[in-house]
């Protein structure tokens, strides 16, 4: 037979009296077991901590630095929310927290799939969803009132010292809608926790877990020894990328062979600077972001960390493009065979997860001098000198070259980004302006073309001004 509190426990939240709703989510904490991590972090204890004050024997002052604190907290955490959903900052953080949680249940579901899943292991998680669904409808203004109600009648001067803590954030440019956004947005309208499970498994298992999921471009830092996200990755897309058609299909077409679970080459991007290697990487990058590929960057002096960073994404749910921009070796280093190592193999299967993506100026990326072709006076064995400074670049499937844009190409270029960037002016005055920018600069490339339709654009903007 129920008790009158399981009488009242099992009451739709909205009816239960505001006191006893408090207890009732307090006891149901003790009985969270897969997301305990959740209310971990520093503002989750600090709302903790003023549930514990409110719903024991009240002492005011207590009661009033655990809201102090808790406010406090919950600020901070707002400001580092790059995509807050919520305006309440409690909700906010719960919702943020649940999605980034790294616990039992979501490393599985990245690691082996949502299918081989433990159905006990799924059913406490839905139980644990309630419990926080119990949390999340503990409003900013709800705990405001409770903690007024419990200080201002010893302490009548603290009648004006708080407000409720909504709207914390700072106003921010607008965001686009990512997955993690819709994610939020579910969970923040959710009348049902239990049903969270399959969106948030379908999120686990295609972007991952962890602070590190809510980036898609992310950089190694070697002094930490750990990777970091890039909030504000370079947006350019592909239709901002003229006349490398070509090169774009195939790139893609090697994406999409990776992101399906098919054979993929490892890519080298080669051709003189300015052709847009880098840039075509990036929007890539941007363009598959939904199906979950994320860019990491990897700079040529810490080459060495390769085993490192690849041991780090073995196991994540996401693609990964391990990235090194502008690489070349010269005679003397010998770095490079770290990346040739992890090219081929070694005795550890290299992670699925992972494919290589390397930009030069040349295709050899090691450098090779005359004397390499052989002497009477050089290394009696210099084929095999020969060979292995080839060697590297044979071991990516994909070679592709940009090549510098001829006259006509170039001018091809210029139109098309004039005309994205709605710049209203003669065709023939355009040619004319561009070519005398190709004079005076470093000559005919997609960097140049880049560069001549930003400054065309200032000026223009100006004018109309």
């Amino acid at each position: 037979m129920k008790t009158d509190f399981q009488d009242r426990y099992d009451q739709p939240i909205a009816m239960i009296p505001p006191l006893e709703k408090l207890r009732a989510s307090v006891h149901a904490i003790h009985g969270l077991t897969l997301l305990r991590g959740v209310l971990a972090h520093a503002a989750g204890q600090a709302v903790l901590q003023l549930l514990q004050a409110l719903t024991s024997q009240p002492d005011p002052i207590v009661t009033a630095e655990a809201f102090s604190n808790a406010f406090s907290q919950l600020a901070t955490a707002a400001y580092t929310d790059p995509e807050p959903v919520v305006a309440d900052a409690w909700q906010a953080y719960l919702v943020s927290s649940l999605i980034e949680d790294r616990n039992l249940w979501s490393t599985q579901v990245e690691q082996v799939g949502s299918p081989r899943l433990s159905p006990a292991l799924r059913m406490q998680a839905q139980r644990d969803l309630q419990t926080l669904q119990r949390l999340f409808d503990l409003d900013a203004h709800l705990l405001w009132a409770q903690t007024c109600a419990a200080v201002t009648s010893a302490m009548p001067e603290l009648g004006d010292a708080w407000s409720p803590w909504s709207d914390l954030q700072p106003q921010r440019e607008p965001t686009p809608n990512t997955a993690r956004t819709a994610l939020a947005q579910t969970i923040a309208t959710c009348t049902d926790w239990k049903e969270l499970v399959s969106p948030l498994e379908q999120y686990w298992s295609r972007y991952g877990t962890g602070k590190l999921a809510r980036y898609h471009v992310l950089r190694w830092q070697d002094n930490q020894q750990q990777l970091s996200g890039i909030a504000y990755p370079d947006p350019i897309q592909l239709t901002g990328l003229i006349g490398h058609e070509r090169q774009q299909s195939l790139i893609k077409a090697n994406i999409e062979h990776f992101m399906a679970g098919l054979p993929a080459h490892d890519m080298l991007l080669y051709g003189p600077p300015g052709t847009g290697k880098s840039s075509t990487i990036k929007a890539i990058t941007n363009a598959y972001t939904a199906q979950g590929l994320h860019l990491v960057e990897i700079a040529k002096e810490d080459i060495n960390a390769l085993p490192l960073v690849a041991a780090e994404l073995r196991g994540h749910a996401p693609h990964y493009l391990l990235y090194i921009d502008d690489l070349s070796f010269e005679e003397h280093e010998t770095s490079y065979k770290k990346l040739k190592v992890l090219l081929e193999g070694t005795a550890e299967a290299r992670p699925k997860n992972v494919l290589i993506c390397v930009t030069s100026n040349r295709m050899n990326l090691i450098r090779e001098n005359y004397s390499d072709r052989g002497k009477p006076i050089d290394d009696i064995n210099w084929r095999d000198t020969m060979d292995e400074k080839q060697s590297l670049v044979h071991r990516f499937g994909l070679r592709v070259n940009f090549f510098s844009p001829d006259q006509k190409q170039y001018l091809h270029i210029v139109s098309e980004l004039a005309q994205q960037r709605g710049i209203q002016i003669a065709e023939e005055e355009l040619q004319g302006k561009a070519l005398a920018w190709e004079r005076q600069h470093a000559g005919r490339s997609g960097r140049s073309a880049r560069q001549f339709i930003d400054d065309l654009e200032a000026e223009w903007k100006l004018e109309q001004a």
